[in-house]
């Protein structure tokens, strides 16, 4: 459901960038850090949106690989956890205690 809304509200944008983009046919003059240029606002508009989807698209996988890799890292350490974890001997006490929670276990069930 989330990506499906998503998905439309990205359809709902493109139409309207597109409908501004189409009303807006006039030839505009654009100043370049090298010289200056005559050129459709249609191209400006939709090179603008393209140039602002490829850059939040960059940062966006960016940021996803920071948090695939961060995973990683955890998943390891976990696996690494339990593993010392099941290594661990037991201590005596440690099975008296457990012994006498079950059966403490056992009583409320009773009651």
């Amino acid at each position: 459901m989330k990506g499906q809304s998503g998905f439309i509200l990205a359809l709902i944008f493109a139409l309207i960038v597109a409908i501004f983009a189409v009303i807006n046919v006039d030839s505009v003059e654009v100043n370049y850090l090298f010289g200056t240029g005559q050129a459709p606002l249609i191209l400006i508009i939709l090179g603008s949106v393209l140039m602002g989807g490829l850059i939040v698209g960059v940062f966006g996988t960016i940021q996803n690989y920071k948090i695939k890799r961060t995973n990683r890292n955890l998943q390891r350490k976990i696996q690494e956890l339990e593993s010392n974890t099941t290594n661990t001997p037991v201590h005596e006490t440690d099975r008296d205690h457990s012994y006498e929670n079950e059966a403490a276990k056992e009583e409320n069930k009773e009651n």
